[in-house]
């Protein structure tokens, strides 16, 4: 059919790239042929390209008049369905919105305290909190595959190649295996004496570490007895460490005899637990062999007391010039802590000014050396001292040269933290309404300790209200500090606490919206501002007591700096054993000439 073929023509022509149809660019002048033309036509009349184009677009337009194929209907009809979803799940989350509006599940819970609705805004919070825990995740380490294969195989062959000590029983290495020359042992012997080195651990008693030695229950109790009429058991201290010589055992399966023990008791004391005939030798060489009851022997060792005094300019560092100057870190530390209650070291100390130290020192005749408390602390300016304290009475006190032990600085602050709340009118976070706070408080961690702002006693201590668990202290002078909302109590009524001393620990008991310590301070009964107090006196010397301080400052102040780091002068009768293997031949061949 010739409109057959013009349509198939005409759809040959439509379906030309840009540039050969004759109406995009790079086209030719009109009426010109193409280099390419399309296939010709199998049957019909021939229609000359020029025809086509002038026809191509009625074509076009028929096509769009043309009702529309079934692939257009299922594409339109797919189109309103996605387009019908899409206004349906609009509609449903505008509606979930506005519901989930009306519900007000998270309101502001510092507001209309007490309310069915903060009552739901409380429940939100709890389970809210309830599902991150539930979905905390889990902390289990990851197992890692091991770098090389731990079957039973592997481990035999392992310990074949191992090296143990054969006095504790070892029984690895390669073995050979028993030709009939091996004749087997009806018993294997044992080392006819075993020596050990044990050590006190804390919590330990003298007793139960010989028992775990293998000394027998005889021994043990003999043992305990000796040194127990020499020296405390309890006061032996931990990690003490006790040479041991076990015997040989009376039957096979016994419990070994003690032969000996040697430790150092004291510093100033060595005991030593023997056996009659424990190191000697018949005149054959044949070694004797111990038998009797054990025996004490106390070796006094001779011990010189005088204090370390060192002195030393302060510089850019206190604490580096005090250790280089060779004291104690344990002095310095209780140094700058002393110095600090009296004065402000940032602001008043000087480089040029000079620290004096005196510290309890211990020397043995033997070598041994032992640091113990500070004695003194002092500051000297311009080669007259500027700040002196010394330790005395029983509670270890510091006091002036004069006799004053007065704290400066102030009170210590009771937890780390800064101040969130002052002192004065507020609005109380809880009941909603204005009253008075009498106090401050400082914002810390659950748990932290609270410590004592200054010396004092417990008045009282458990729950107060809504101050909750808390601790009071009386100072002297009719001035008290309360601590609340605690979690816990260090300390209970009556006690006498130090200034520092741990008292309980930062909770949240009470009328509290969260951790944190309420801190309080009244005078003659009265409660004031804790920040309007500058500073508290302490205990005052006078009479004979405050005669024999002096005279103990005068004598601190008359010991000679460095003067206990020279070594000991030996006494007549005392032989000191050198310290190198070389001076221990050299004495040895001195004494047989």
């Amino acid at each position: 059919m010739p409109g057959a073929g013009l349509l198939d023509h005409a759809r040959n022509l439509e379906d030309l790239p840009e540039g050969e149809d004759g109406s995009g660019e790079g086209a030719g002048p009109r009426g010109a042929v193409p280099p390419m033309l399309p296939a010709p036509l199998p049957a019909g009349p021939v229609i000359d390209p020029e025809t086509a184009r002038e026809l191509l677009p009625y074509l076009r337009n028929s096509r769009k008049l043309a009702p529309p194929s079934a692939a257009q209907k299922a594409k339109t009809r797919l189109r309103a369905q996605l387009g019908g979803l899409g206004e349906g799940y609009e509609a449903w989350r505008e509606a979930a919105s506005a519901w989930f509006d009306k519900l007000d599940l998270a309101p502001d819970l510092a507001e209309n305290v007490g309310s069915r609705r903060w009552f739901r805004g409380l429940g939100t919070m709890v389970g809210l909190g309830a599902l991150a825990l539930a979905f905390w995740p889990d902390l289990t380490p990851l197992e890692a595959r091991p770098s090389m294969p731990q079957d039973e195989e592997v481990h035999s062959e392992l310990r074949s190649q191992m090296i143990l000590p054969l006095a504790l029983g070892a029984d690895s290495g390669r073995r050979m295996g028993p030709t009939a020359q091996v004749v087997p042992l009806k018993s294997a012997p044992e080392r006819p004496q075993i020596q050990l080195v044990v050590t006190l651990a804390p919590g330990d008693s003298f007793a139960s570490m010989l028992r775990r030695a293998g000394v027998s229950s005889g021994d043990v109790d003999r043992a305990a007895a000796l040194v127990g009429g020499a020296v405390p058991l309890g006061e032996i201290t931990p990690g003490t460490q006790m040479d041991v010589l076990l015997g040989r055992r009376p039957a096979p399966g016994e419990p070994r005899p003690l032969d000996s023990l040697a430790f150092r008791a004291r510093f100033d004391l060595e005991l030593e637990l023997t056996r009659p005939g424990v190191g000697e030798t018949l005149p054959d060489g044949t070694p004797v062999m111990p038998n009797g009851p054990l025996a004490l022997k106390r070796n006094v060792i001779r011990v010189d007391a005088t204090p370390l005094r060192v002195r030393g300019s302060i510089g850019s560092s206190l604490y580096r010039s005090m250790r280089q100057a060779g004291v104690p870190a344990s002095a310095v530390q209780e140094y700058l802590k002393t110095l600090d209650a009296q004065m402000d070291m940032d602001r008043e100390l000087r480089p040029s000014d000079e620290f004096d130290v005196i510290v309890e020192y211990r020397r043995a005749a033997t070598g041994e050396r032992q640091a113990g408390k500070l004695l003194y602390a002092g500051v000297d300016r311009g080669g007259k001292p500027r700040t002196q304290l010394m330790r005395w009475g029983s509670d270890g006190r510091f006091y002036e040269a004069s006799g004053v032990g007065e704290q400066r600085r102030g009170l210590l602050a009771p937890v780390p933290g800064p101040i969130t709340s002052g002192f004065g009118m507020r609005r109380h976070p809880i009941l909603g309404y204005t009253r008075m706070h009498a106090g401050i408080d400082f914002k810390a961690r659950w748990g932290t300790p609270i410590v004592a702002a200054s010396d004092g006693r417990v008045t009282s201590a458990g729950r107060s209200g809504g101050c909750g668990i808390a601790v009071r202290l009386e100072h002297g002078g009719g001035l008290s500090t309360r601590y609340c909302h605690m979690s816990a109590m260090a300390v209970r009524a009556g006690m006498q606490v130090r200034r520092g001393q741990v008292i309980g620990y930062v909770g949240s008991s009470g009328l509290s919206t969260g951790p944190h310590l309420h801190y309080e301070m009244y005078r003659g009964g009265r409660v004031i501002n804790p920040s309007s107090v500058a500073f508290v006196t302490r205990a005052e010397l006078s009479g004979t007591e405050l005669i024999d301080f002096r005279r103990q400052l005068m004598l601190l102040k008359e010991i000679e700096a460095g003067k206990a780091l020279e070594e000991l002068a030996p006494q007549a009768g005392e032989a000191q054993e050198p310290d190198r293997e070389i001076e221990k031949v050299d004495v040895a061949r001195k004494g047989k000439l």
